[in-house]
């Protein structure tokens, strides 16, 4: 099967492989979360339109066009050489494929001037977009693309790469990192990782410090989850070094997009360092109710029996909506990390403490 190499996403196969038999639509728009398959799919896809698996997979394949963006934007001009490229006949192919990458971070006139080419696109070319989020996508963008949905993989999905990638872990840690992961094989790979490995344990001793330390301070808090979303932006900016030296990018547009690159990181990193917070406060409320089989963190259960007395179940409740409500803020608005981290760690003191906390 063309598609067996991508974990489950059922609906999504069905779509495509319907599309290769039938004859392709001009575009496609491939959305759902980050880390589920969806670029994997893509190429996939764009390796039968061209008939050559082996140079789309090194997307070297003269028809196949890769536009993706480094940091957090697609601006008009990288639209600009799409379209410039978009007239131009197949070299080797009966068609031309082009994949959008991170549509949905196109700002505004970028949008517009693709939306030209998707009402009216040369009779051999077959667009394929792949977004995280529809939400920024305008409806006319949306509406002239056949809509391919992706979802979280399942747990079992995600342990079995987990598997794959480090077969000397224990089982309690491939379980935990499998939940802590959320149905994304990107961040499962990214937990391996020896530096994501130590953030994870600052982490969580930032979390319990909360409410077991008693000179706690959340500024200090604050700096070391601060010092982790630096790490993994700069780990990232790293990264995009390599990009802009293929690009041959130099000067100020080879910084904004380094700049990009490592805020976007940073963004995903403090998602995903709220999200983790909130799971700990989770599993003291599982624990302490005796539901030990949905505990996110499995590999620290201890620590958890310990921790998650039937006194701070109703504090740990309160503390899992506070960190879930600044998680939506981080994930609609531009916060600032500092602030808004010291901010929540005041309060889930607070919460967490007792009342002679509540009180100063």
């Amino acid at each position: 099967m063309m598609f067996e190499a991508v974990a489950e996403q059922a609906d999504a196969k069905r779509l495509l492989t319907a599309a290769l038999a039938e004859g392709p639509a001009h575009a496609y728009l491939l959305y759902g979360p980050p880390g589920v398959g969806k670029k994997e799919t893509a190429l996939l896809f764009a390796a039968e339109l061209v008939g050559d698996h082996a140079r789309v997979e090194r997307r070297s394949h003269p028809d196949l066009y890769v536009l993706e963006p480094l940091g957090d934007q697609i601006r008009i001009d990288d639209i600009r050489a799409l379209r410039r490229d978009l007239h131009m006949r197949p070299f080797e192919a009966s068609r031309r494929v082009y994949l959008i990458l991170g549509a949905d971070t196109m700002n505004e006139d970028a949008a517009d001037a693709l939306l030209k080419d998707l009402e009216e696109p040369p009779p051999y070319a077959v667009i394929v977009l792949i977004a995280s989020d529809l939400g920024p996508l305008p409806e006319t963008i949306r509406s002239r693309c056949q809509l391919v949905p992706f979802r979280r993989l399942s747990e079992h999905a995600v342990r079995d790469e987990i598997r794959r990638r480090a077969p000397e872990l224990a089982d309690e840690q491939v379980t935990t990192l499998a939940r802590v992961a959320a149905g994304r094989l990107d961040r499962a790979a990214r937990l391996l990782d020896p530096a994501a490995v130590e953030r994870r344990e600052a982490l969580l001793g930032a979390a319990r410090s909360v409410y077991l330390a008693p000179d706690f301070d959340a500024g200090d808090g604050a700096q070391i989850l601060l010092a982790g979303i630096a790490e993994r932006g700069e780990e990232e900016r790293v990264r995009a070094e390599e990009s802009v030296a293929v690009l041959e990018l130099t000067g100020r547009e080879a910084e904004q997009r380094l700049r990009r690159a490592q805020r976007g990181a940073e963004r995903d990193e403090l998602l995903a360092v709220l999200e983790e917070i909130e799971w700990w406060y989770r599993d003291l409320v599982v624990v302490a109710a005796g539901a030990e089989q949905a505990v996110v963190h499995v590999d620290r259960l201890d620590d958890l029996r310990a921790d998650a007395t039937r006194e701070r179940l109703p504090d740990a409740e309160r503390a899992c909506e506070v960190v879930r409500a600044v998680w939506r803020e981080a994930e609609e608005l531009q916060l600032s990390a500092p602030l808004a981290l010291e901010a929540l760690l005041v309060r889930l003191r607070r919460e967490l403490a007792g009342p002679s906390v509540a009180r100063a």
